[in-house]
Formats: structure tokens, C-alpha cells, sequence
């Protein structure tokens, strides 16, 4: 059986790591560098960096901050996502180090430039971002940009279902920042129960995460602001879910004199 992932979040915006609430409440939590090496050393098995206002602002992806994570020496694979306009930026963004790279705004604006990126790059690379909520027995899809729901397109979903994306990262962004808040309808009414999913958004205590980790279509729990709150929080996750599906806590060796920092 193949081991599912515990993902760590850090969500950028304005240049600063934040603590974010349902896409439209930040909190600031400093420097997003110092997150992102503590996440490395606590053991993540993937750490995803969403910068939340490149594609508001139409900007590239951040290449400032993906270079000075590049000196950091990670050793955990690193997924990005913000800014990504076309092929050139998704090419440069590996280049700068990321391993895989999420697309949003793309789907809603050019789904064709999904099918180019992931040509050049490989599926294996690209991951499909949905921010989805569960109101009136309905999925709605959320463009944070314009913060407008929609019903999710056949167009979307024949693209998904093509083999262009590696996974989908399924955020509750109604429920981003509550405790114990995912909604598991996101998942289990999902028309595509084929596609490899990550959940993410309101993903915080150790039963819920290995709840959704039996459904067989999750392969990654992801979490955020629940990261923040203690150290070593990935390692403690992981004892208490103390599950044969979930890879095990590991520490990184070359931090091991700061655990107890």
C-alpha cells in the first residue's frame, strides 16, 4: 500500500507568511522563510507555498521568494502556487527549485494553457487547486479573485479527467481556518472519485484526519493555520493518527540539536 502525505501549508500574502480565514481574514505571522525551514525539519512530507495575491494583482509568480527558499537547503519536496500565468512562468518556476506547481486561476481563465504547461512539464507536476464549498446539497466552485461562486464546468471536469493533472487539491475555504471544520461532502460528492485528492481547509484534530484518510481517493491531508499553534506539530499529527496508511514521523537529522529549541 502506497503511504498518504501530510502536507504543510504557508500561505503568502504581501510578502508576509499569514494565518488565512476563509480567503478573506489574514493574520500576520512573520517571515514566511522561518515556516517554511520549520516544516522541513518537523518532518512534512511535501510543503506547499500558495502566494494568495499574484493573480489577484496579475502578477508573475513570486521569484524573489522562490530563490531565497532555494537557499535554505530544504531536503522536503516543495509545491508552488501564485502568479502562474502560462508556460514560460510554470518552466521557471521548477526552475527555481519547486517540484510540483498548483494551478487556480488558470482553470477559470485559459484551460488550454493547462493542457500546454502540463505537456512541457509532465502531469506528474501539476496540481489542480478548487476552492469548493458544500451549501443547499450543491458543490459551488469559488474564484477568489472576484470572491463569486459558480457551478463546476464539464469543460473543467473533462479536463481533469484527460490526465493532465497529477491531483486535485480540494481547499473548504468556507471552513479555512475553523477547527475540525472540512467538509467531507467535498469529497465524497466530487463527480471525479478516479482523481487522486488532497484535502485542505479546516483540517485540524487527529480522528478527522484519519477519517478522510480511509476514503480511498485522498492520498494527503493538508493543513495551515493549525501548524502554527505548537512545535513539531507535523510529528505529534502524525503519532496520533499512528495509522499503517500515513508515512511515518520522521526528523530531520541535520536539526536535530533545535527540536528542543
Amino acid at each position: 500500500m502506497l503511504k498518504k502525505r501530510l502536507i504543510g501549508v504557508v500561505t503568502v500574502k504581501d510578502g508576509w507568511a499569514v494565518q488565512s480565514f476563509g480567503y478573506n481574514r489574514y493574520l500576520p505571522l512573520g517571515n514566511p522563510e522561518c515556516l517554511i525551514k520549520n516544516l522541513d525539519r518537523w518532518g512534512a512530507d511535501e510543503i506547499l507555498i500558495q502566494v494568495i495575491d499574484q493573480s489577484r494583482r496579475k502578477f508573475e509568480p513570486d521569484f524573489r521568494l522562490l530563490e531565497s527558499i532555494g537557499k535554505l537547503g530544504l531536503s522536503t519536496p516543495l509545491i508552488y502556487g501564485g502568479g502562474i500565468r502560462n508556460v514560460a512562468d510554470a518552466v521557471k518556476v521548477i526552475h527555481y527549485g519547486a517540484d510540483r506547481l498548483v494551478v487556480d486561476a488558470l482553470l477559470h481563465d485559459d484551460l488550454q494553457k493547462v493542457h500546454h504547461l502540463s505537456e512541457r512539464l509532465g502531469a506528474q507536476a501539476v496540481i489542480a487547486s478548487l476552492p469548493l464549498s458544500w451549501q443547499d446539497g450543491k458543490l459551488a466552485w469559488f474564484d477568489y479573485r472576484t470572491q463569486t461562486k459558480m457551478t463546476i464546468t464539464t469543460q473543467l471536469l473533462e479536463t481533469i479527467q484527460s490526465g493532465i493533472i497529477s491531483e486535485i487539491l480540494i481547499s473548504d475555504w468556507l471552513h479555512e481556518g475553523q477547527a475540525n471544520g472540512f467538509e467531507p461532502n467535498l469529497v465524497e460528492k466530487f463527480p471525479l472519485q478516479n482523481i487522486p485528492i488532497i484535502a485542505f481547509g479546516g483540517v485540524s484534530e487527529p480522528v478527522q484526519m484519519a477519517e478522510l484518510l480511509l476514503q480511498s481517493n485522498i492520498v494527503a491531508i493538508a493543513v495551515g493555520n493549525f501548524l502554527n499553534y505548537q512545535e513539531q506539530a507535523i510529528q505529534k499529527y502524525k503519532q496520533a493518527i499512528a495509522s499503517e496508511q500515513i508515512r511515518n514521523p520522521i526528523y530531520a537529522a541535520k536539526y536535530s540539536l533545535l527540536t528542543n529549541v
